[in-house]
């Protein structure tokens, strides 16, 4: 049997990779699904006006920063990659896709976008969902993974008893998930348990991003630092700028300096968002 392991984080490559000198049987290629599903336009993800609709909305999110440019240097095509998989699986009838799942809105939106797109494959694409299932750390006290780096390699080896086929009811059940998902064109995904994904508007995170600026100036990478430090639910740091210029330009948060790096732009409340704020905490008014 030839495995292809799919993975949906670019440091889950490696922690898998490492369990192959453990179990022989568990090599294979390793194949990353790149984009994040979990945020961005989802209609008509599977034609081409939708796929290159979500790609211009990438571009607008990495444009004027330290991301620029990524996406038009064609190292992500996700789409490039299904179809390469699935031409691997029609020449070789005995390649199979192990496809690995932690529970996080991120492995679980790229599962429902990929395995919409393998019905035709039953029987050979496996799922290993991590959900809410003990591992051992370095420290020998079990925890419960969200994310596939975070196991041990000798971990993965226990892992792959997990793997079963996807059914023909969850080919069908989750391919009709996603499609709703998508005809609701939010912007926002979240994980509400085991394979439940709830969607928000674009702008959910800004009320808890906006909890970490202040009357003084702040350095953008200090307040991403706190953001991610105390808020458990988060997204990926290029979404979150996005958001943040998003505030700016409402004129929610006031910016100085050179917006291209977060290291040289700082940010702070409008005065009189601060004198608002003073005068709610004063009189005890929180309405």
């Amino acid at each position: 049997m030839l495995m292809i392991h799919i993975v949906f984080e670019h440091a889950n490559v490696e922690a898998l990779r490492k369990s192959f000198a453990i179990d022989e049987t568990l090599q294979g290629d390793i194949v990353e699904i790149k984009d994040d599903y979990a945020v961005g336009p989802l209609k008509n993800i599977f034609n081409a006006e939708g796929i290159e609709n979500r790609l211009q909305w990438w571009k607008g999110i990495l444009k004027d920063g330290h991301y620029d440019g990524i996406a038009d240097d064609g190292h992500v095509d996700d789409n490039k990659e299904v179809t390469d998989l699935k031409t691997r699986l029609k020449a070789d009838d005995k390649e199979v896709i192990w496809i690995w799942a932690a529970q996080n809105k991120h492995d679980v939106s790229g599962y429902y976008w990929l395995v919409s797109q393998l019905k035709d494959f039953l029987g050979r694409v496996f799922i290993l969902y991590l959900n809410n299932l003990p591992f051992i750390n370095e420290k020998g006290s079990i925890f419960y993974p969200t994310s596939l780096f975070q196991i041990q390699p000798k971990e993965f080896v226990k892992a792959k008893k997990l793997a079963r086929p996807i059914t023909v009811s969850e080919f069908e059940v989750d391919a009709d998930e996603w499609t709703k998902l998508c005809n609701e064109d939010k912007g926002v995904r979240l994980l509400e348990g085991g394979k439940k994904l709830i969607q928000k508007d674009y702008n959910y995170y800004d009320n808890d991003l906006l909890k970490f600026v202040g009357k003084d100036w702040l350095k953008v990478n200090k307040l991403f630092h706190q953001y991610f430090g105390k808020v458990k639910e988060t997204t990926g740091d290029a979404f979150l700028i996005w958001r943040l210029k998003q505030l700016i330009k409402e004129g929610k948060v006031e910016m100085q300096g050179d917006i291209k790096s977060m290291k040289e732009y700082e940010v702070r409340l409008p005065g009189d968002t601060v004198m608002l704020n003073e005068e709610k905490y004063s009189t005890g008014n929180f309405q």
